[in-house]
């Protein structure tokens, strides 16, 4: 969290990122924050004490809402995806909680978890990794952390379509030359080659992926007919369609 994008951002104030340590709020006189579980089973799992101490500590030290969302990282949780990305990275505090161990004592997270969150079907040894996968996540929507606002939105996942191919100098490379309609300086034929290529990537390589969109396409033609009367290729569809939703958002 120290390099990088991030470091810039938390210089600049834009974030704001605190680790706290668990077992700083153990009333044993070792730290101990695990014990065995009832009814019995192998590992060991966490106490709600522990946790809890330190999630009323976190609040009130920093003046953050009980309201705000706290985050426990699970494999039992809803796969991250982007649209959680999105939706995350409006709030104004998160707390993630990581579990360890063989989990968490159920109590606990009846009390102050609002959200289990899995990064996908494996085990990790705990949830530090899949937390700091998150905060990564999440800053680069906030404004002001990444250099250029267009930078998030042209990503893959960010609107459904992975992203398209890219080129930098030089224009020739091991007899690979950069596709002519880059160096054209022409914006809309560049925009249509990119859609293009993006839902050709998508296509081979996600067809689930390309299948929603074409899905969202036609919710969004049969919301907006008049605005798709004239005959127009996929890829130009899909820009029509991205200005249409770009506009509702606006009006939000």
């Amino acid at each position: 969290m120290n390099t990088s994008i991030l470091k810039r951002a938390s210089d600049a104030g834009i974030i704001t990122i605190n680790a706290v340590d668990i077992r700083d709020y153990s009333l044993d006189k070792h730290k101990k924050v695990d014990d065995y579980p009832y009814g019995g089973g192998a590992g060991m799992l966490m106490q709600a004490q522990p946790i809890f101490d330190a999630y009323n500590d976190v609040v009130s030290k920093n003046g953050i809402s009980k309201k705000a969302r706290v985050i426990l990282m699970t494999p039992q949780g809803r796969t991250f995806d982007q649209r959680i990305v999105e939706e995350l990275s409006k709030e104004e505090d998160l707390i993630f909680l990581c579990g360890h161990y063989e989990g968490i004592d159920e109590r606990v997270i009846e009390e102050i978890v609002t959200d289990e969150i899995s990064l996908g079907e494996f085990v990790l040894t705990g949830g530090e990794l899949a937390a700091m996968v998150m905060i990564d996540c999440i800053s680069r929507l906030i404004p002001g952390v990444l250099g250029s606002e267009e930078s998030a939105s042209d990503e893959s996942f960010s609107d459904g379509l992975l992203e398209y191919p890219q080129y930098t100098r030089p224009e020739e490379w091991q007899e690979k030359s950069v596709p002519p309609v880059l160096l054209s300086g022409n914006h809309k034929e560049i925009e249509k080659w990119r859609v293009e290529k993006a839902l050709e990537r998508t296509k081979e390589r996600r067809p689930d992926m390309y299948e929603k969109m074409l899905e969202r396409l036609n919710e969004c033609k049969g919301k907006y007919p008049r605005k798709f009367r004239k005959k127009r290729s996929l890829s130009e569809e899909i820009i029509r369609m991205r200005e249409i939703e770009n506009d509702e958002r606006k009006e939000i």
